[in-house]
């Protein structure tokens, strides 16, 4: 299964099919600082049926200055602050995120995957754009999947939410152990999609700031069911 770059015009992305004519998508954001590779290696491990094909979309977030780095220029899909001693996601960054990823959300429908064949993914801050985009998004969608990460905007999301995706399947993950966005940030914002009567599917692992192999297997049977595999 090797990966390709796609497109100059989106987003640059890192593509894997698990089968010839796919018939459902996975668009898997990175954490911040890496990129659309990171989670390449992960697709064989996910085991996923023979009569599944997907295909697998790595985009690589923009480079830009990240201020808890010390300004230095990363791949972020948006940038960090630590104003109040809490970590802020910067809203102008993570609204031109959203854009830029519903931009590749609608090349998968042209390319013939309906937006409900279509789940978004990710992890840190692309599991953070994960929630904040397919929340939003106006066509109900496969399912969303969050790990190790938090809601950003949430005294937005209330306001903004799309009605298509009120009863979308959602996967959060966390690690008990992550010292990067503490257990108790991801549990907040678990309680505050609860109580806007969105369906979570809420995991908790004993590990740090990472994906571990009982995941990946509670990953691949949550995407079978979503997409109808299973």
């Amino acid at each position: 299964m090797p990966g390709r770059l796609v497109s100059k015009d989106l987003l640059e992305a890192v593509e894997v099919e698990t089968g010839p004519a796919p018939r459902a998508a996975v668009i898997w954001m990175h954490g911040l600082g890496a990129d659309g590779h990171d989670f390449v290696p992960l697709v064989p491990e996910l085991a996923l049926p023979e009569t599944l094909p997907v295909r697998f979309v790595f985009p690589h977030a923009p480079t830009r200055p990240v201020t808890v780095n010390r300004g230095y220029v990363m791949r972020a899909w948006y940038d960090v602050r630590d104003d109040t001693g809490e970590r802020r996601a910067d809203e102008a960054g993570v609204r031109d995120s959203h854009t830029r990823i519903e931009a590749l959300i609608e090349r998968e429908k042209a390319r013939g995957i309906a937006a409900a064949r279509i789940v978004l993914a990710g992890f840190s801050q692309g599991g953070a754009m994960a929630l904040h985009t397919g929340l939003r998004y106006p066509e109900r969608l496969a399912g969303i999947m969050a790990l190790s990460c938090f809601l950003p905007l949430p005294d937005a999301l209330a306001a903004e939410a799309g009605p298509a995706n009120r009863d979308v399947p959602i996967f959060v993950a966390h690690g008990t152990e992550d010292a990067t966005i503490p257990i108790a940030r991801a549990r907040q914002s678990r309680d505050r999609l609860l109580e806007l009567g969105y369906r979570v599917e809420w995991r908790e692992y004993r590990m740090p700031h990472s994906v571990w192999a009982q995941e990946v297997r509670d990953i691949s049977g949550w995407l079978g069911t979503v997409l109808g595999a299973r």
